[in-house]
């Protein structure tokens, strides 16, 4: 929420005149949508998603996800849902003080006895929706796609528990796994870390972190539409602000649940763009939507990594929205950025690119 032109930040009527001079310019954003993602959405509408900005934290925990919208297409379409070869175990991560956390290891066909690649996954839900379950079929694509074993860790919520508590529980997982590579059978050379929206910050914030306290690093990170700004004025979320199910009014909500104070959304932990400190993380891969306020500072942290000199691909999927990442049954977008995400993951975990 910066201003350019001085130290103020814009208020929410001026962010919404800037969201519909963006719709004015660039036309309705659902009107881009692709064929697949828009029978996601429609469906979701049917079973009774409301928008977040309607809702209580409590009550959008409640509603139905894009995951419940894929099961009742396919039961509509009698198509079964299959084994994809990935087993799946529930374990909890010690949390100091705090309650455990809960967490689920996905491991995919053909795993050695040691040293497989190993991805620690962070959900989505821009820190106030999301769990395991919400988010289980991108941790199963990554898994089977990639062949690394994936742990997909859930953190703690706001407005329950604000920022930075689920950035804590972030490296609190990241430390128990580093210290425990060798119990899941996996590589410490062939570490990664990757979420989507709030999740890929909170991985980021780990690559970050870990490099440095001289700790374990990631050799990679994947960021699916990363939360990594504080301006709700960039060009995506003008042409955002009826955009479905995540748009500016949605965005505005999740941060009012977050953030105790408004100026902390400047705090590098989330204003990752404006930090000048970046050189040196771990080489990044960027999946964007098209449809998403999220685009543009994405976009933005590409360049921030690319100026810093750390080596980072960027792609932008049109025509989906955000959290189209784990739709691939229904949506074909998703399966092109899963298939990129897994050539960018196995680049890094081939022999002689370990940092």
């Amino acid at each position: 929420m910066t201003d350019t032109s001085s130290d103020a930040q814009p208020n929410p009527a001026q962010i919404d005149s800037i969201g519909r001079l963006g719709e004015l310019i660039s036309g309705n954003p659902m009107a881009r949508i692709d064929a697949d993602m828009k029978h996601v959405l429609d469906t979701l509408g049917e079973l009774g998603a409301r928008p977040l900005e309607h809702c209580s934290p409590q009550a959008a925990r409640r509603q139905p996800k894009a995951s419940d919208a894929i099961v009742a297409i396919l039961a509509r379409q009698n198509r079964p849902t299959g084994d994809d070869g990935v087993e799946v175990e529930d374990i909890t991560i010690a949390n100091g003080d705090n309650e455990a956390l809960p967490a689920r290891v996905y491991r995919p066909m053909g795993l050695l006895s040691r040293l497989n690649p190993l991805a620690l996954y962070f959900h989505g839900g821009g820190f106030v929706t999301g769990d395991l379950g919400s988010h289980d079929a991108s941790a199963r694509a990554i898994a089977r796609r990639s062949g690394a074993i994936v742990v997909s860790v859930a953190y703690r919520l706001a407005p329950e528990h604000r920022f930075p508590a689920a950035h804590d529980d972030a490296w609190t997982a990241w430390k128990w796994l580093a210290e425990r590579i060798g119990e899941f059978g996996g590589d410490p050379r062939r570490l990664v870390v990757a979420g989507e929206d709030a999740g890929a910050n909170l991985a980021a914030h780990v690559a970050l972190r870990a490099r440095d306290e001289h700790v374990t690093r990631p050799v990679h990170q994947l960021l699916i539409h990363p939360i990594a700004g504080s301006d709700l004025a960039t060009p995506s979320y003008g042409e955002t602000l009826r955009a479905r199910p995540i748009g500016l009014p949605a965005m505005r909500w999740r941060f009012r649940q977050l953030l105790e104070d408004e100026a902390a959304i400047s705090d590098p932990r989330i204003d990752l763009v404006s930090r000048h400190d970046l050189a040196g993380a771990a080489p990044a891969t960027i999946i964007l939507a098209g449809i998403d306020p999220l685009r543009s500072e994405g976009e933005a942290l590409a360049e921030a990594f690319e100026q810093a000199g750390v080596p980072v691909n960027c792609w932008t999927y049109q025509g989906v929205t955000q959290g189209f990442f784990g739709l691939g049954v229904i949506v074909t977008k998703a399966l092109f950025a899963q298939s990129d995400a897994a050539d960018a993951l196995a680049k890094a975990f081939a022999p002689g690119r370990q940092s």
